[in-house]
């Protein structure tokens, strides 16, 4: 017969085990808004993040988000830092060589943004010589160096220092995701500013929208993300999400 105390230990360390197994620690940028952002009491908010606890939630695992700086994200996955990556990260096949991803789970095009008023276009020609802003380390700043090389490109560690630079016309304009840029022109004293002809949306350069990365080979997390992903597309829940960020769908579906 077992003795009581040894029962009693290897239950505590079984529950223990479990619920280590039932905690998802989630990366996001917070330097995205309203996609991910710290708020003034410095607590992480925004779309991606509501998704990821929403995701969690139907999975019912505790949710701990964590943030981490862009250009160290996909390595801090690959150190064990986390267990995925929900920070509006573009799935493209240079990353797919890192990491894994889930279905996407909201897509948007690549807009140019510039002075209302300002005679720049949305073509190689219309960009030669211009001087833009993107963001370091992504899809935007590929795509204006592929798309448009007669530009000028001047990298930034966040979108918010790039449109910095745009307002003190520093910048001819800056070249980032189009929903997030609709609420920056929106709500943000972004009314001297406007898009330039249509978001460009080519998958060979922004990739085929934004999905959750976990690490490579790891087919159980995202199985049950993208399970999860499917469940709240289908009762409601993105739905509502999606609805208290912006007044129009982003789903990938």
């Amino acid at each position: 017969m077992i003795p009581k105390h040894i029962l009693a230990a290897a239950l505590a360390a079984f529950l223990a085990h479990s619920a280590a197994a039932d905690t998802l620690r989630i990366a996001t940028e917070g330097a995205y808004p309203p996609f991910n952002f710290v708020d003034e009491s410095g607590e992480v908010q925004g779309f991606d993040v509501e998704i990821a606890k929403a995701l969690c939630a139907e999975m019912k695992a505790d949710c701990e988000i964590v943030t981490q700086a862009w250009d160290g994200i996909i390595p801090g996955l690959k150190a064990g830092k986390y267990d995925a990556i929900v920070a509006s990260m573009s799935i493209t096949e240079k990353r797919k060589k890192a990491v894994d991803f889930t279905d996407p789970y909201y897509a948007a095009g690549a807009a140019l943004i510039a002075p209302k008023g300002s005679d720049i276009t949305y073509t190689p020609e219309g960009l030669d010589g211009k001087t833009i802003g993107v963001q370091r380390a992504t899809t935007y700043a590929t795509l204006v160096e592929k798309k448009f090389p007669g530009a000028t490109l001047k990298t930034y560690d966040t979108v918010e220092n790039h449109n910095l630079d745009l307002q003190a016309g520093r910048l001819d304009g800056v070249v980032a995701q189009q929903v997030l840029m609709y609420n920056w022109l929106e709500k943000e004293g972004g009314d001297a500013f406007e898009f330039k002809g249509d978001p460009v949306k080519d998958v060979e350069y922004i990739g085929s929208g934004a999905g959750i990365a976990v690490e490579k080979g790891n087919t159980e997390l995202l199985d049950r993300l993208n399970g999860a992903l499917d469940t709240i597309q289908q009762n409601g829940t993105y739905a509502e999400i999606n609805a208290k960020y912006f007044p129009f769908s982003i789903s990938a579906e």
